[in-house]
């Protein structure tokens, strides 16, 4: 097929992804965890055009240029040359999600691009290559491909670095946007400063390994108060680590901390919670789903209700039955 569309979910790391040891093939200092959500989609259609003398991006409804239509363009690059072909394409991309806030819009932008990309340019790529493929563009989209809890295998090289299922007990998240606009500075960016400038970052790499070993074993036991603690406190770990750095970077505002709190409070009350957040302001809360409803009111009342989305967990990238190609970005449809 010619015109393919695909539609991934953003995930959110219980054991953080922070740092790369080749930034080319994408490969990370450590392994990480996470689960996929099933809310704030991305959908991606790729259409290969005859002729075309170069990419074109559009994304949320606008052409977009520069380090963005790059970084599709060399991805795409990846997936011609198994294809064996130079043919360009139009890709057209609708994030649900507020793009660079720290939810993960990238993850899910390149889960789908890589799963439309390679249908489009006729590719038959099974789910641990498609892993490969996603972590390419973005190093958390391998984590997207999968459905629920997902472990990244940090590998020892291309072919051993990529994504996979594990079992875990019913849990999803309360999301509390505390910004929803872009980050002054980018997680590619604050990686590399944090690698190159934080004197813990050597500490940072062998405790994660070690969090990961009991994460995983927590998840198969169905363990949810370990993995809730094992969340938070990793969470709090990397935001420190990201503030060693020269100069510092700060990701998390004052309502952050307060959502943190706040749930620590939760949890003096009886509530299973346990906060996370990825490299941005917005907090993420652990919770299995009969502790959903009152988690939400709690962050209601700090960020306002409009701010607050409760998710489960969602399924991997995965194509659309054909049909009308992406939404129309929001605000644009015939709804307004």
């Amino acid at each position: 097929m010619s015109t393919v569309t695909a539609r991934a979910h953003p995930n959110i790391a219980l054991i953080k992804y922070w740092g790369k040891r080749d930034e080319d093939l994408i490969l990370p200092v450590a392994g990480s965890l996470s689960l996929t959500l099933d809310a704030f989609a991305t959908t991606t259609t790729v259409e290969r055009v005859a002729g075309l003398d170069r990419d074109r991006l559009e994304l949320d409804g606008q052409v977009r240029s520069g380090e963005q239509l790059d970084r599709v363009s060399a991805f795409l690059d990846l997936v011609r040359s198994q294809a064996g072909t130079s043919e360009r394409a139009v890709v057209r991309s609708v994030n649900e999600a507020p793009t660079g806030a720290g939810l993960a819009s990238s993850a899910a932008g390149f889960a789908a691009l890589a799963v439309a990309a390679s249908a489009a340019y006729g590719l038959d790529l099974d789910a641990r290559a498609l892993s490969r493929l996603a972590r390419r563009g973005s190093g958390s989209a391998a984590r997207s491909l999968v459905d629920g809890v997902a472990v990244w295998h940090a590998g020892t090289d291309d072919g051993s670095s990529y994504a996979e299922p594990v079992p875990a007990p019913p849990m999803g998240m309360v999301i509390a946007t505390v910004d929803a606009g872009p980050k002054a500075v980018s997680s590619r960016e604050a990686m590399r400063r944090t690698a190159s400038t934080s004197p813990y970052f050597a500490a940072w790499v062998s405790s994660t390994e070690d969090y990961l070993e009991r994460m995983v074993a927590a998840c198969r036991a169905g363990d949810f108060t370990t993995i809730g603690e094992l969340t938070e406190a990793h969470a709090l770990r990397m935001h420190a680590l990201i503030a060693s750095t020269e100069p510092p970077i700060r990701y998390l505002r004052p309502r952050s901390v307060e959502v943190f709190d706040a749930v620590a409070e939760l949890r003096e009350d009886g509530v299973g919670a346990w906060a996370t957040a990825d490299a941005g302001p917005n907090v993420a809360v652990l919770v299995q789903p009969h502790d959903a409803a009152a988690t939400a009111a709690r962050l209601s009342g700090i960020v306002g209700e409009a701010q607050v989305r409760t998710v489960g967990a969602g399924p991997g990238a995965h194509l659309l039955p054909e049909g009308p190609a992406v939404p129309p970005a929001p605000g644009t449809g015939p709804t307004g």
